[in-house]
């Protein structure tokens, strides 16, 4: 038979990984499932997209069984590479889950179109039963009730197989923690992942999970997707619910989906949008919008280009390059990409950045903080945080605000001109995995750990959607990615811009990690 090239990786190299020792364990533990499929097959399962997995469990041709089998031997094989997922759930229960999955959808009782998926939720959301530790000694516990989206995962058929790796309670760009360790990058085992989404991002781009959520204050989708080279969106704030801790000050970070395609993207975000009366600022507009077509025509379409803010922001060699070189697939759809700046302080924003999350970071943490033995067991970034968060006055918090609603309006008034803003998703290339962060950035010193993310907080602030699509890869061989920002509550807008892009820079689909060609 003819070699069935699939997503790059063809189907002799996924035979090879499936005849692995790690392999023929899983299957034999699993021989007893009322089918069985070659173990080419089971290998090939996994590299499909989200979509295609959906319709081929739909049309009962993959039983939900045999989609399990096949996901957790591949995560017993390529996980302890990357520790990317965490507090995996015993096989045994999965694949019973899995069976009344089957059980299902033989009475023709089809909860939507993740039926039966294997997924992980992002360690720092609630799921009920299952482990949950924020990445932090503290608050490592087995919740009683689910995130608002959790619970609504499962509803559309999920089996929550376990979590994705974080940083410490989800702060900085960096996935490591005293709980589970550091997650590692998907294409270069030395790297780090990016975070806080990272083990979210890094099991999306080895096929460990055919989509992923996360969450975002600070790029925490948009980093990690690009230095996994898949997709990671912020939606407007609001767009996915949350009903957890402050709920009017807090307006800075969102729940996301991730995937290897904008449609696996829309599809997720159709499950985990929608407005709930927990949530005061929830977007009303209906859901299932995002499960619609997303080709349209882009002839006219104009896009700025704000690159470095002339200078403004240090950047790595070859972030900019990349991000330049990706202006022709827009152009080949019909778009222009033009150099804009917009008219607005760009330092005032950073000041004003500082004082909205040290303030947000005490009201959460102060408790912890004040106790000297909770205290130590906070990472020094953390305590930095609260203890800049305790000398904010009520009156620079709102200065900060003003500050964050004139960018607000210096937003809106570039977008009169054009549809979509474009920023590379950071500042330097995947860094050692053993380093924090990264302390300067040619030459120019970092004066925060956060400070190389900059580029991700204007979209934050603005509360606008914004996604990472990749861009290629640098000199090194390291992924990298660009934000396609889009207009106040233009979600699906940007879903379909980042569709058409994906036509003509197939980055995901064509450029897998080497991992999943020599991991044995």
């Amino acid at each position: 038979m003819a070699q069935r090239r699939t997503e790059g990786v063809t189907r002799r190299e996924f035979l090879a990984q499936a005849g692995s020792a790690a392999g023929a364990a899983m299957l034999g533990q699993f021989a007893s499932t009322s089918r069985v499929v070659a173990a080419a097959s089971l290998a090939e399962l996994v590299s499909w997209n989200a979509l295609e997995l959906s319709q081929k469990i739909r049309a009962k041709q993959v039983s939900c069984v045999e989609v399990m089998r096949a996901y957790l031997e591949h995560i017993e094989r390529i996980n302890p590479k990357v520790n990317a997922i965490v507090s995996l759930q015993p096989a045994d229960i999965l694949l019973q889950q899995a069976k009344e999955r089957d059980v299902q959808l033989a009475r023709g009782e089809y909860l939507g179109w993740m039926h039966g998926f294997p997924h992980a939720v992002k360690d720092l959301a609630a799921t009920k039963g299952i482990r949950t530790s924020n990445g932090s000694p503290l608050f490592d516990s087995v919740p009683d009730q689910d995130e608002i989206f959790v619970d609504r995962l499962r509803r559309n058929g999920v089996i929550l197989i376990g979590k994705t790796n974080v940083p410490e309670l989800g702060f900085g760009s960096q996935s490591y923690n005293p709980v589970f360790g550091t997650t590692l990058n998907a294409y270069d085992q030395t790297k780090c992942a990016g975070g806080s989404s990272g083990g979210a991002a890094v099991s999306l781009a080895l096929r460990m999970l055919p989509v992923a959520d996360g969450s975002d204050m600070m790029g925490s989708l948009r980093n990690p997707a690009a230095f996994n080279n898949v997709f990671g969106f912020r939606p407007s704030f609001g767009r996915v619910p949350s009903h957890g801790g402050e709920l009017f000050l807090h307006t800075l970070s969102v729940e996301g989906p991730m995937g290897r395609s904008a449609t696996d993207v829309a599809l997720l975000l159709s499950v985990i949008a929608g407005a709930d009366a927990r949530a005061p600022f929830s977007i009303e507009q209906y859901p299932a919008m995002f499960t619609q077509p997303l080709k349209r025509d882009f002839n006219g379409t104009r896009i700025a280009w704000l690159g470095n803010f002339d200078g403004y922001l240090a950047m790595q060699s070859g972030v900019l390059e990349l991000c330049q070189k990706s202006f022709k697939a827009f152009e080949s759809f019909g778009c222009t990409v033009e150099p804009a700046k917009p008219d607005f302080d760009m330092a005032k924003l950073w000041e004003a950045w500082l004082t909205l999350r040290h303030s947000l970071s005490a009201g959460g943490l102060a408790a912890f903080y004040n106790d000297p033995a909770k205290r130590a067991k906070l990472k020094p970034e953390i305590q930095w945080e609260i203890e800049g968060g305790l000398k904010v006055t009520a009156l620079e918090f709102q200065h900060a605000s003003q500050i964050r609603s004139d960018w607000y309006r210096a937003l809106l008034k570039l977008f009169q001109t054009y549809d979509y803003v474009l920023l590379p998703s950071a500042q330097v290339f995947p860094f050692d995995a053993q380093e924090h962060w990264p302390k300067e950035i040619n030459g120019k010193k970092m004066d925060t750990y956060h400070r190389w993310m900059e580029v991700v907080i204007p979209a934050t602030m603005a509360g606008v959607p914004a996604i990472n699509v990749p861009v290629g890869f640098g000199p090194s061989g390291l992924p990298m990615g660009m934000q396609v920002i889009g207009k106040p509550h233009a979600d699906w807008a940007v879903l379909q811009m980042v569709h058409a892009y994906e036509q003509a820079a197939p980055w995901t689909r064509d450029h897998l990690p080497p991992l999943l060609k020599t991991a044995a």
